[in-house]
């Protein structure tokens, strides 16, 4: 079937039969918006940073140029950059947009973002599930003019909206004046942050333009923000329905069509199951994020207990050929509780959010039913996770195995730069987000980094030593194959393999020496190379120091 028809399939899904056809004849002749001289990228390696663009600032530069040149000096061991959203925006540091085609004067302008796209593999934010009440879309909306009038979902007041589920425990409806008169419009994620109506394909269309202008701009991966709940259906959960997966489905074949060296990457910080059918059947999102891995690994680490990830991690489905998982331990965000669902019981997710708030942490609680609340997310930043600077070996242990998984890695600025709590942000936004948000200034950030016994300086260089090995070995590629071993609680260990080369990982997860049986780690007696440390010799057991993590040669 001929790219042209499948698409006009999966649009009769979603809209009737003389709409389906309009559509398609509009998005294919969207294609020509991108330049026949726009060229896939010089492959770099997979290394994901995430970072805002203004996460570094220095005074009367321009952020995204100081951002560059740091990147350029300290941080080029990552190949891929998620720029987070660089758009003007209203609130939640650049998620409720404004203006989709602008970068923020604040930061700088789209000649700024050009160096960093030359240097390395962009991903760009298409916030696609909702926008900015101070979008012109919205604007339109209120005056009732084209083309924002019907871009957006209204309701009646009284609607059974008990469904639906929520991210936040805030209203799903606001009221609005319009020029009609109060109209009631959905907003998932707060009032600032206007959801969109798909049902209306001009609203598909645009966004389809808008994804090929950002690969003009030199986006080669693009992020579905909040995905899962772009469709909605009342007398549903409104997350993650069928029409959401099409849609999916539609911009994949889209890009495969004229931008085929562009990926595609799903935002759904939902329980693990749910969260990678995005995958589809290998016709979907070309990376999906594992959301379960980093909870799990903070669990693990905190508690000393690793049962919990033995058991997810056995049960991992391999990708799709062609896909694979984003494996990542921080974020912009913070450390999402769903994708425990179904892993962790209630009363140990209870027990680590109340650590977590012991060493500076918030949680936020979504509705989950009836008048319960459960926890969402925790607020945190990695570092002060750990307990600070006493906590360093946990850390660069956790990011070891986090970097062993299946799947391509991504970290976020502030994991490389160990920044703890920020509560004076916190205190100034008001918003507990803000924990892991800081905004270094450049000046004191290159002070502490000259410092090689500052925290600063330690944890930057051994996470870059870290990603250079792990860049280095074929069996820790993101397609080579992967078996999780069973071990005793205290430590972790899996088996990675590449066509010439087979890792063992084996992990302590304690503060304290342990053992662990050579008979269940696949190991003869001798001698191996570990490839972050000195040789290592096996007799009828292996010994491993606190928080050690071996990147041991064997053979196939």
């Amino acid at each position: 079937m001929n790219p042209k028809t499948q698409a006009l399939e999966i649009l009769s899904a979603l809209y009737d039969v003389d709409t389906a056809q309009q559509t398609v004849e509009r998005l294919w002749s969207i294609f020509p918006e991108t330049p026949e001289n726009v060229e896939p990228a010089t492959p770099r390696n997979d290394c994901m940073l995430i970072t805002y663009a203004d996460s570094i600032q220095a005074e009367d530069e321009i952020p995204l140029q100081t951002l560059g040149e740091f990147l350029n000096t300290h941080l080029n061991i990552c190949g891929r950059v998620h720029l987070l959203p660089f758009y003007p925006s209203s609130s939640d540091d650049g998620f409720a947009v404004i203006d989709y085609r602008m970068v923020d004067h604040h930061v700088g302008g789209w000649g700024d973002i050009e160096p960093l796209a030359a240097r390395y593999d962009l991903m760009f934010d298409l916030v696609i599930n909702h926008c900015s009440r101070e979008n012109l879309w919205f604007a339109d909306f209120v005056g009732g003019s084209e083309p924002g009038r019907n871009f957006f979902i209204t309701l009646p007041e009284e609607s059974d909206t008990s469904a639906v589920a929520r991210p936040r425990s805030t209203p799903l409806i606001s009221p609005i004046h319009t020029y009609a008169g109060i109209r009631h419009v959905w907003n998932t994620f707060s009032s600032d942050q206007i959801d969109l109506d798909f049902s209306n394909p001009d609203v598909l269309c645009e966004f389809v333009a808008i994804l090929m202008f950002y690969i003009q701009r030199g986006a080669r991966l693009l992020r579905l923000d909040a995905i899962g709940y772009l469709w909605k259906r009342l007398g549903t959960s409104c997350l993650n329905l069928p029409e959401t997966h099409l849609v999916v489905k539609l911009l994949r074949l889209l890009l495969d069509e004229a931008a085929p060296w562009v990926r595609i990457i799903t935002e759904t910080n939902v329980p693990h199951e749910e969260n990678i059918a995005y995958f589809g059947a290998g016709d979907e999102a070309h990376l999906v994020y594992q959301f379960s891995l980093a909870p799990l690994l903070l669990y693990t680490f905190t508690f000393g207990d690793s049962r919990y990830l033995q058991r997810w991690g056995q049960n991992l489905d391999t990708p799709p050929a062609g896909a694979t998982y984003l494996n990542f331990f921080a974020s912009h965000d913070g450390i999402g509780l769903r994708p425990l669902e179904g892993l962790v019981p209630d009363p140990d997710v209870d027990r680590l959010v109340a650590r977590m708030h012991e060493r500076g942490g918030f949680a936020t609680l979504r509705d989950s039913g009836g008048q319960q609340q459960r926890p969402y997310e925790i607020n945190i930043s990695l570092m002060s996770a750990f307990g600070g600077a006493d906590g360093l070996p946990a850390y660069l242990a956790a990011h070891a195995l986090m970097l062993s998984f299946q799947g391509s890695p991504a970290l976020y600025i502030h994991s490389f730069l160990g920044t703890e709590n920020d509560l004076d942000l916190v205190e100034q936004t008001g918003r507990t987000r803000s924990i892991n948000r800081r905004k270094w200034q450049l000046q004191d950030l290159l002070h502490e980094l000259a410092d090689p016994t500052s925290l600063r300086a330690q944890t930057l260089e051994a996470m870059r030593e870290l990603i250079a090995v792990r860049n280095s070995l074929p069996a820790l590629a993101c397609e080579a194959n992967q078996t999780i071993l069973i071990t005793e609680p205290n430590a972790f260990a899996l088996r990675r393999k590449s066509n010439d080369q087979e890792i063992l990982v084996v992990a302590n997860i304690t503060p304290q020496p342990v053992k662990v049986a050579a008979g269940t780690l696949g190991l003869d007696p001798g001698t191996y190379n570990d490839h972050l440390g000195d040789e290592v010799t096996v007799a009828k057991e292996m010994e491993l120091q606190a928080y050690a993590v071996c990147w041991l040669d064997v053979p196939a």
